[in-house]
């Protein structure tokens, strides 16, 4: 490729919409362009590097046994209301109608459809397993898209599905494409951390994530380098804190104007913040959910859905909280409206292990002191609804634990036989009996993939990209273009790089040299070889690494062969 007629629209300055690294990189590359919020076009050197995302993707997914298919992005309602997702997926979804009033909705993963796809297909357990992927475009309409495409509207995904005769079965699949996923990422050249994760909406028995390690994540990561333990921060399941055993006092409220945050009440009252128990309210489909925790922790909301059950979590209005009888700002279990089917009380176990604590009375500008749960908390249900945190024991090993930022590249979930039976999708066994599939299903975000490799690989030059996702491997690079002698001998070696098998660009502007080394940092080419003076004093010229900065001088007859020896090597190393 010639950089004369490569569409390239690099920007100087950072763009002012760009929130994160990887999208101000992306923009000032020349990568992606806005087109509306949270969509995005790909430029050339973009979509080259989406494109190699892909191969190394469909590479592993080929090698895994499975097969490719493409299905179409417009959906009908009818089998997402089969499975009963069609109102539990909530506004992500996009919903349209066609001129005969029928409904559809742009898909945002593809478990109905590939089910309904098979269900009249796949009839005996002789067929059985099936391993099926596409790599296909997926919408969801954030509620605020950001950090480019980190959190679009749209973007390419790669979806695939397993069907199996058993539980066996659909677990030697998972664990097929949990190792075909390693294989990707490894390739890709992320860091990343394989993390136990909640199955959410997908549903499923178990699940692991894909965690690129990055600061832009929006997912932290609980990892413990004791045991190896590692789990998206809600799926970690903290052990319990027992106080320590005081003689009981009675419960007393009193007066605490101005106090109505947990950092308030301790800095007026002087009461340590592992004595406080805190209070916050969910609306769960219309249901009232007041959550305890203590002070100093987080409600785990997965958690608490998990444990409540429905659909849609929303913050608590203050107009719901008050006609339960509870106060914002000194809300608790006492003093509190009676329970029901529309309002639920729980509380950590942690909670229930506080002695002479203090926690709302309900009233404005009040709370009890010497409040013991396990005494005055009644009627609530018990569970672990707390985010662990780096103070806290491993789960697996009581060890250390850390906590760190991810940005969720792929998931793995073990769906079980959730879409086979709603969508009666099934076949016959040995013994000609009917049964439902046993299925897995596997995402990877391609384009969220390109956003992390950035995230993990940058300075503040520009992009350093890992050579198999590179949009070119080398760059060739004349000081003076209209030197005609700097400029035959890059020729000839970015044509030798060509015929060698390298993905290579010339970069034949006629620019100012510290123009092109900008934009070759900025890009984040691999390998830039720059023919210069000294090709005219020594017959050399110079091979210089994006990566760490290293330069060496080789002559212009050694020069491609020694790009192609440095390419391998970074190759072998997913560098």
């Amino acid at each position: 490729m010639l950089a004369s007629q490569l569409y390239c629209p690099t920007l100087r300055d950072d763009p002012a919409e760009a929130d994160v690294v990887s999208h101000k990189l992306m923009l000032k590359a020349g990568m992606i362009r806005k087109s509306a919020a949270g969509l995005y076009s790909f430029l050339p050197l973009g979509r080259r590097v989406v494109l190699k995302i892909e191969a190394i993707v469909r590479r592993e997914m080929d090698g895994a046994g499975a097969q490719e298919v493409m299905m179409p992005i417009v959906q009908p309602a009818e089998i997402w209301k089969e499975t009963g997702r069609w109102d539990v997926y909530g506004p992500e979804m996009f919903k349209l109608s066609d001129r005969h009033d029928n409904e559809y909705c742009l898909g945002p993963t593809h478990e109905e459809l590939i089910t309904t796809l098979v269900r009249s297909e796949l009839r005996s357990y002789k067929q059985l397993p099936v391993n099926l992927y596409q790599m296909q475009n997926k919408y969801r309409d954030e509620i605020r898209p950001r950090f480019g495409l980190m959190r679009s509207r749209e973007f390419v995904m790669k979806d695939a599905y397993t069907f199996d005769i058993d539980k066996a079965g659909m677990i030697k699949s998972y664990e097929n494409m949990y190792n075909a996923y390693c294989r990707v990422f490894d390739a890709c050249g992320l860091d990343y951390r394989p993390v136990l994760a909640d199955s959410g909406q997908i549903g499923g028995n178990y699940s692991h994530e894909f965690m690129a390690l990055a600061e832009a994540g929006e997912a932290d990561i609980v990892t413990c380098n004791e045991c190896g333990f590692a789990a998206n921060v809600e799926k970690a399941v903290p052990k319990a804190l027992i106080g320590k055993k005081e003689e009981l006092r009675e419960a007393e409220c009193f007066a605490t104007p101005a106090c109505a945050t947990i950092q308030d009440l301790v800095e007026v009252t002087g009461t340590p913040v592992e004595k406080t128990i805190k209070a916050v309210a969910f609306d769960i489909d219309g249901k009232l959910v007041l959550v305890m925790v203590r002070g100093d922790h987080e409600v785990n909301d997965v958690a608490v859905q998990n444990l409540v059950g429905g659909n849609e979590v929303t913050p608590a209005t203050p107009e719901q909280l008050r006609a339960h009888g509870l106060e914002p700002g000194y809300m608790s279990p006492l003093n509190a409206g009676k329970q029901g089917d529309d309002f639920v009380i729980l509380a950590d176990e942690t909670v229930m292990h506080i002695y002479n604590g203090v926690t709302g009375a309900n009233k404005h500008g009040y709370h009890y002191r010497n409040v013991t749960p396990s005494r005055d908390f009644t009627n609530v249900t018990v569970g672990t609804v707390r985010l662990i945190t780096e103070h806290d024991e491993c789960p697996e090993c009581g060890g250390h634990v850390q906590l760190t930022q991810g940005i969720e590249v792929g998931q793995v979930f073990g769906l079980g036989t959730k879409y086979s039976e709603a969508l009666h999708a099934g076949f016959l066994d040995k013994d000609g009996q009917s049964r439902p599939f046993y299925m897995g299903c596997y995402g990877i975000g391609v384009t969220r993939t390109m956003a992390a490799a950035i995230e993990q690989l940058h300075d503040d030059n520009g992009i350093i990209w890992p050579v198999a996702i590179a949009p070119y491997e080398a760059v060739v690079l004349p000081v003076n273009v209209k030197d005609a002698e700097m400029a035959a001998v890059a020729e000839g070696i970015y044509k030798e790089l060509q015929a060698a098998g390298v993905d290579a660009i010339f970069d034949d502007r006629e620019e100012r040299a510290g123009v092109k080394f900008n934009d070759a940092d900025l890009i984040g080419y691999p390998v830039r070889v720059t023919v210069g003076n000294t090709v005219k004093d020594t017959g050399e010229v110079e091979i210089k690494l994006r990566r760490s900065g290293a330069e060496e001088q080789v002559t212009v007859a050694e020069a491609a062969k020694r790009v192609c020896e440095i390419l391998t090597e970074l190759r072998n190393k997913n560098m």
